[in-house]
């Protein structure tokens, strides 16, 4: 049999795609993990912004069959960057014509000076390909903000894909014609919340298959049993979605604490009694240490609403401590002072702190996950998904790695 470790998105496509007898074990009691909704007070909110743009076609027709598609609207994306008190279009390294003049005009100059020598940390990475002026003026603090650490410490390519690269000729293109096309420029979302690409997932499971409120304690890597708060379980295969940290912890399989890192968010959720003034953009990045969240999205621009629905994103270090009334009252002040609420009242709010939340992705780091993953999978252990594999990864992403496992076990 197989033991699923965490009933979120990839623990449950596994458990959709296998041929194999299977149980899901879930600490928790609801399906989902990350990927969750919470409905107060007439707002509808996610744990945090989740949003899908599915491109594999097999996925996306194995979701749309198993959802309702009169409730999904498909966005095309608009998000800005709140910089010295102007809306700035994102991504700031191909809008630098929107500047003061000088500003331009010293973003234009260090790009075309710009030392080009490949560096191998993700900061050196920034002044080789962008020049100072635009490292220093948004990527730099932003991505500090959002990581929550120094990103000399990150690798150059830490965020893949999902960094929004431009070379000279596209950012002086895009002063005639804006094209801020990402990998995500156009995405889903359902009025009732992520939440129902969850239950997509599980329509077709065995309710009996998954154990809700059994959190897993320790493995037996040699004799192969999971011990749980409930049961000693015997598995054939052991497929975790859990933080890979929290798995090599239980399985008892040291690795380098020094290098397998990660920063944690709060995120709030906040709904007010009012409108609000914007109402085009989806999401905000704020790259300036007096605001201390690094994000703000609009559910109300995605869904319309008569009244503002938020999340607002704040980074911390793993080991920080939070004090969470401190930083609504904080975060309440910093929405005023970017004037995202102004006469508005707050009606209903929500936090939870995801941890981990980013992985900071280093060369040390890929080697001893690698290394880590060799060893488990003698045991017949395999960790996946965005924190299973401790990578920067997408849902559809995680969903192809666990149907891939399926089609190797």
């Amino acid at each position: 049999m197989d033991v699923i470790i965490g009933a979120g998105v990839s623990g449950l496509t596994y458990a959709n795609f296998t041929k194999n007898d299977y149980l899901v074990l879930e600490q928790d009691d609801h399906t989902g993990g990350l990927c969750n909704t919470i409905f107060q007070d007439g707002f509808v909110w996610d744990y945090s912004g989740h949003f899908f743009h599915f491109q594999d076609p097999r996925i996306a027709q194995f979701i749309s069959e198993r959802i309702d598609q009169s409730k999904l609207v498909k966005v095309d994306k608009h998000t800005q960057i709140r910089y010295k008190n102007r809306l700035i279009d994102f991504p700031f390294q191909k809008n630098i014509h929107q500047l003061p003049q000088q500003e331009f005009i010293d973003c234009l100059c260090d790009l075309f000076e710009k030392d080009e020598k490949q560096q191998p940390t993700f900061k050196g990475m920034l002044y080789a390909k962008f020049g100072k002026s635009i490292a220093e003026k948004f990527l730099i603090p932003y991505n500090s903000k959002l990581y929550a650490t120094d990103l000399d410490k990150l690798d150059a390519d830490a965020m893949g894909r999902f960094f929004p690269y431009a070379d000279k000729e596209e950012i002086i293109r895009n002063f005639r014609q804006s094209k801020n096309d990402s990998y995500n420029g156009s995405f889903l979302y359902h009025k009732e919340g992520a939440i129902e690409y969850v239950h997509a997932l599980e329509r077709d499971l065995d309710a009996n298959k998954i154990a809700l409120n059994e959190r897993v304690i320790s493995i037996d890597t040699e004799n192969h049993i999971v011990e749980t708060n409930m049961r000693t379980i015997q598995y054939d295969h052991l497929i975790s979605t859990i933080p890979f940290t929290r798995l090599l912890q239980i399985s008892q399989i040291p690795y380098n604490q020094r290098v397998l890192t990660s920063n944690k968010v709060l995120v709030f959720n906040l709904g007010f009694d009012g409108r609000g003034f914007d109402t085009k953009n989806h999401w905000i990045y704020f790259p300036e240490k007096k605001y201390c969240f690094y994000r703000v999205g609009f559910y109300s621009n995605i869904i319309p609403l008569d009244r503002m629905s938020l999340y607002v994103e704040i980074g911390f270090n793993s080991n920080a401590a939070i004090d969470v009334g401190k930083m609504l009252a904080r975060t309440l002040e910093d929405l005023r002072k970017a004037h995202i609420v102004n006469k508005e009242r707050l009606a209903s709010w929500h936090s939870v702190v995801m941890n981990p939340a980013y992985v900071h992705i280093n060369r040390q780091g890929i080697d001893e996950v690698s290394r880590c993953k060799e060893e488990l999978a003698r045991h017949d252990i395999y960790s996946i998904g965005r924190y299973g594999s401790w990578n920067y990864s997408s849902i559809e992403d995680n969903m192809k790695e666990a149907i891939q496992l399926t089609l190797i076990l």
